[in-house]
């Protein structure tokens, strides 16, 4: 009997010392108010081993029928997805290399762009590559070939104190005229990006219909005429893509942070959610890509550049180039005076000799204070942007006085607003400027011609018709030192810039050239080997300085 109280959960020790009557006066009560179901169970754990464990009670057959079939339904979906994912692997290699695969810039190329050429009108084509980029939706990095990897593709050609270039390769100005997009551009694999023109105060530009594509000529005409959002808006987006860049602080920005957001909350907590998904898509598909897809982990940011332009009814052109320089330096890494653009009335004419001289002194002067105060002692470049249809005087009238003030570089060209015969697109007659293929040459010679009047003194960023890599290599060779490009893409797609570096790289190699700069200028053989000899010594001279330290 005392071997039953053992398995009765509700009997303690007291039960064990009891009496032999007491203790069945006791079970015979228990057992009294047990409901049956904990009478029989009682009755069968009272006859077992102690030690025995009582086995789960199965379930019904039709539960293990179902069990196995859920099994084997997500056996079959697990292998199902990892054939599938092996196969867009094998095939893309998106999985690992995202928007840096050759598939994803195939897609952009190849499908989207002809697409969108097709269906949309060429300024609504525009805006949404613009919004493409910043959404982090346009086509990363992409090495092309082995040869990056053999030639030092890295330069500073603005001289001392001047950014580093990743790459000779860079984004003209023009299309992200209020820089939106500027982290998804640079993703793209440009060595610079150029933003503008920018206006002091907003301006809508010239009336609708103003951008033409030429296609039979690979070819566009433009008469924007300085559409712009303006410097207070320009700056608040270069502010943020610095804030998010980690770059250095701006002086002034405490003070002025949260200015204006007492207006329009609701917008502007939609439009900050909006930006901030942006980013997060951006950064997705940088996880994504795995880095910039070559390995690196990371894509070289490059340079970012302002162009800043005049309002179009300002009677003082000097004090609205000033007040660029002194509102959006300290965000840029050099700034462009852009004096060439044929759609702004009167704009060209400060290409002659006195209007540029006093024009290019002012803007020297705001620069150097901007330099040794608003910027924490940066030194920002000063540029000027000329157009291709100068004469050989006005040519030389721009050399002379680039030279006499001390600017640090010139862009060579804008767009030109003379007319091929060769044109055959039925929009050849619209006004504008035009860019593309057809100026390459244009632009090409007069990079030649600017470099031999300035014995190759002043860095000279080539521009017009850049479509391949020997477009970029021959602009190298006339004596520029950086390469930008714009309206070829409209053609050629945003994978453009990762196979115009790509190939200019085998060119590189293939002609014996470890760097940009063995490159730059070779087609003036007296000039060339005599910067060359110059800068050998100085490379030796410094290593010699670097051994005795």
């Amino acid at each position: 009997m005392e071997r039953h109280f053992e398995f009765l959960p509700e009997f303690s020790s007291p039960f064990c010392m009891a009496t032999p009557k007491q203790s069945q006066v006791a079970i015979t009560l228990y057992i009294h108010h047990l409901p049956s179901s904990r009478i029989a169970s009682h009755r069968v754990t009272s006859h077992r081993n102690p030690h025995q464990l009582v086995p789960p009670t199965p379930p019904p057959a039709p539960q293990i029928s179902m069990l196995r079939s859920l099994r084997r339904g997500a056996m079959r979906t697990a292998a199902a997805a990892t054939a599938t994912a092996a196969a867009v692997e094998a095939t893309t290699h998106l999985p690992t290399e995202g928007r840096s695969s050759r598939f994803y810039h195939d897609l952009s190329d190849r499908a989207a762009l002809p697409l969108a050429r097709r269906l949309l009108g060429p300024e609504v084509a525009h805006e949404l590559s613009v919004e493409a980029a910043r959404l982090g939706w346009a086509p990363r990095r992409r090495p092309v070939g082995g040869s990056e990897w053999r030639v030092r593709m890295a330069s500073s050609p603005l001289g001392g104190g001047g950014p580093n270039f990743p790459n000779p390769i860079g984004l003209a100005a023009g299309f992200d005229k209020d820089g939106v997009a500027i982290r998804g551009l640079m993703d793209m694999g440009f060595g610079s990006v150029e933003l503008g023109s920018v206006t002091p105060l907003p301006q809508p530009g010239n009336p609708k219909p103003r951008l033409f594509r030429l296609t039979e000529d690979r070819a566009v005409i433009n008469r924007y005429g300085f559409n712009s959002k303006g410097l207070d808006a320009v700056e608040e987006n270069l502010r943020a893509f610095r804030r998010m860049d980690g770059a250095l602080q701006i002086q002034g920005e405490s003070e002025s942070e949260g200015e204006g957001e007492s207006d329009g909350g609701g917008s502007a907590a939609a439009a900050a959610a909006l930006e901030v998904a942006g980013w997060i898509w951006a950064a997705a598909g940088a996880a994504l890509a795995g880095g910039d897809g070559d390995g690196d982990g990371d894509t070289p940011v490059g340079v970012l550049g302002v162009n800043l332009g005049k309002n179009k009814t300002s009677d003082d052109e000097v004090a609205d180039y000033c007040r660029g320089i002194r509102q959006l330096g300290p965000y840029a890494d050099y700034l462009v005076v852009n004096i060439s653009s044929p759609n702004t009335p009167g704009l060209r004419g400060l290409q002659r000799r006195e209007p540029l001289l006093r024009l290019l002194g002012a803007a020297l002067s705001e620069r150097d204070a901007l330099s040794t105060v608003a910027a924490g002692s940066k030194h920002v470049p000063l540029l000027v942007k000329i157009a291709p249809d100068v004469t050989d005087r006005e040519l030389e009238d721009i050399a002379a006085v680039v030279a006499e003030v001390g600017v640090d570089g010139v862009v060579v060209s804008n767009t030109s607003t003379s007319r091929p015969a060769s044109l055959r697109s039925e929009h050849r007659g619209e006004a504008g400027g035009l860019s593309g293929a057809p100026i390459r040459d244009m632009s090409t010679e007069c990079i030649r011609r600017f470099y031999r009047l300035t014995g190759g003194n002043v860095p000279i960023v080539g521009v017009g018709g850049v479509g391949s890599g020997q477009d970029a290599y021959e602009k190298l060779r006339a004596g520029a030192s950086l390469v930008q490009l714009y309206s070829m893409m409209v053609y050629e797609g945003p994978g453009l810039v990762s196979r115009v570096r790509g190939e200019l790289a085998d060119l590189m190699v293939q002609n014996g050239q470890k760097s940009v700069e063995d490159v730059v200028g070779i087609d003036h053989e007296d000039i060339y080997w005599a910067k060359r000899e110059a800068r050998m010594k100085h490379q030796t001279v410094s290593e010699r300085m670097f051994v005795e330290e």
